[in-house]
């Protein structure tokens, strides 16, 4: 027998964008069903760097802390490191701290680096652990992995669809008001929708772009016969192959990634092959067990040419495809479901129109080609680096050629991993519901950030006298910051949220260093911790309180 379920929200895809929208959906009490294809979270380690923003999004949510313990030993170094061989001469390094030392490191850094966290550098197999076990707490949610996304139509009023288990064995009719496709490169709703990509594929580089073979190993013996710094990441600079590889545990199991030359060939690898070309990058024969093995490719900077069609909406892998230079993917999959999840808790709720989801799109598909060409212009970097022949060689061409890739590969490791300017930068300048105010952003650069409160941008952070982050004050909905020692009315953003049905909190702080920083005395923090308004008075509250939830016409800035 065929059940019906009717629900709020249908999520296809249970990655890291479909757990953190049952996350947010579920801590709004939506109802959420989750359906993915797979037995459970992921097996192998895929993506392995958690951005600073994106740690900022799950203290919010009140388990960084968890992520940040999972992963690489607390005193395992998170540097990256580039070599001639795994064991063999070190070209270049980024020395990063632990995730031990990290939560006191990032209380003393500044100016780019003013943040509540820093990065952290774990495996996303064990990211999805931590957000599964949250989502499952969750009364309003429901996950069914081992289930399946069949068909869906929308009717204009609700979706109808239907979801089986993979083995054919069950099948549950499901209504739901909206369906979010987080169903990954191959997306089923993106394909039924006929969304086309937008961007450009199919680049051919020395490194990351092609065809890569990747292969999730145990290499016990790893560290021990390796007479070299420990890293978190090895990147194999040599004339005779390319590769990477990221410690998953900080023990014995590694994700190798190796590019060959002809992408037919990649396909066509076996086990065999596999451990002949780790011990060719390792620089010596060393026993591995592979766990799995697969193909993927190098070389995408796709964004689909919509995020939304009626009631269904497109996030993750499904909404654009990286090559994963600078970790960039799974951290703008996590913002989508941010930014949609308290868009679609208050249409539901009766808060918003249905206008304010239009927002989501106009929002996130400007921010997804800004990551895709940033993590191109990564991928150029290294990929087009020439590692030329004489640079194994034990001779003074050798040693000028090491120099010169040192040089270099320095400078890369910079480009591509110390980037508070792409993770913190990300604006929605041109949004419908931001409340602008004739001031400009400073310019948007990979490798630093100012921090500004101008709208449409993260809230500048700041480390508050008795050791608390500015983040930690915010309520967990709307904020109205109050800065400075002078008294300001705020009866009216109060008066108007209550009416709206809207949850606001006022905090205040009286210190004159806050108000210098945000540079104006009231300032509107949005849910998903976005300034969506500042001002030195609450007299045009009604307004600016109907233009953040869709209801009103924009503003004139200033």
């Amino acid at each position: 027998m065929t059940h019906l379920m009717k629900i709020d929200v249908l999520i296809a895809g249970g990655g890291p964008c479909g757990l953190m929208l049952a996350n947010e959906l579920g801590r709004r009490h939506i109802r959420c069903l989750l359906v993915d294809a797979k037995p459970g979270t992921a097996f192998n380690p895929q993506a392995n760097a958690t951005q600073a923003r994106t740690m900022e999004h799950f203290r919010r949510l009140g388990f960084a802390h968890e992520i940040r313990s999972m992963g690489l030993p607390p005193e395992h170094p998170t540097d990256i490191a580039y070599l001639t061989r795994f064991t063999g001469t070190e070209l270049a390094r980024l020395r990063l701290p632990t995730a031990a030392a990290a939560p006191q490191a990032i209380k003393a850094m500044s100016g780019s680096w003013s943040a509540a966290e820093l990065p952290h550098r774990v495996s996303q197999k064990f990211v999805e652990v931590c957000l599964h076990r949250h989502a499952q707490q969750q009364a309003s949610v429901e996950m069914r992995y081992g289930w399946q996304l069949q068909q869906f139509t929308d009717t204009g009023d609700h979706i109808e669809a239907v979801v089986t288990s993979v083995d054919g064995a069950q099948s549950l009719n499901v209504q739901a008001a909206y369906l979010v496709g987080a169903d990954g490169a191959r997306s089923k709703v993106r394909h039924q929708l006929g969304i086309a990509w937008g961007g450009a594929t199919g680049f051919k580089r020395k490194f990351m772009g092609g065809k890569m073979l990747a292969v999730y190993l145990k290499a016990p013996e790893f560290y021990a016969r390796n007479p070299n710094d420990r890293a978190w990441m090895y990147v194999v600079v040599n004339p005779e192959l390319r590769a990477f590889t990221m410690s998953v545990d900080g023990v014995s199991e590694f994700a190798f990634h190796i590019q060959m030359a002809d992408d037919a060939a990649t396909e066509a690898l076996t086990e065999a092959d596999a451990r002949r070309l780790f011990a060719l990058a390792y620089g010596q024969d060393i026993e591995i067990e592979i766990l799995s093995m697969a193909t993927w490719m190098a070389g995408h900077a796709l964004v689909a040419e919509s995020f939304q069609q009626g009631r269904v909406f497109l996030g993750g892998d499904a909404a654009h495809l990286f090559t994963p230079t600078g970790g960039l993917g799974y951290n703008t999959a996590v913002e989508d479901a941010v930014n949609l999840s308290w868009k679609l808790a208050s249409v539901l709720k009766g808060k918003a129109p249905p206008a304010l989801l239009d927002s989501y799109h106009l929002e996130r598909h400007p921010l997804a080609v800004r990551n895709t060409g940033y993590a191109r212009q990564f991928a150029d970097s290294i990929g087009l680096f020439e590692a030329v022949s004489e640079l194994e060689e034990d001779s003074p061409q050798g040693q000028a050629a090491r120099v010169v890739a040192s040089d270099y590969l320095n400078g890369h490791v910079r480009r591509e991993f110390n980037i508070p300017g792409v993770t913190f930068g990300g604006r929605y300048d041109a949004s419908p519901v931001i409340v602008g105010d004739g001031t400009t952003a400073p310019p948007d650069t990979a490798n630093s950030y100012v921090p500004c409160a101008t709208p449409g941008g993260r809230p500048p952070h700041a480390w508050l006298q008795d050791g608390r982050s500015l983040f930690d004050t915010f309520h967990n909905e709307w904020t109205l910051l109050v800065l400075g020692p002078q008294p300001v009315d705020t009866a009216a953003f109060e008066t108007t949220a209550q009416g709206m049905g809207l949850d606001l909190k006022v905090v205040r702080h009286t210190g004159d260093d806050l108000l210098a920083l945000y540079e104006a005395p009231l300032v509107l923090i949005r849910p998903d911790q976005i300034v969506a308004w500042r001002g030195h008075d609450a007299q045009e509250a009604p307004a600016i309180l109907a233009q953040v939830m869709g209801l009103g016409a924009p503003l004139s800035p200033g």
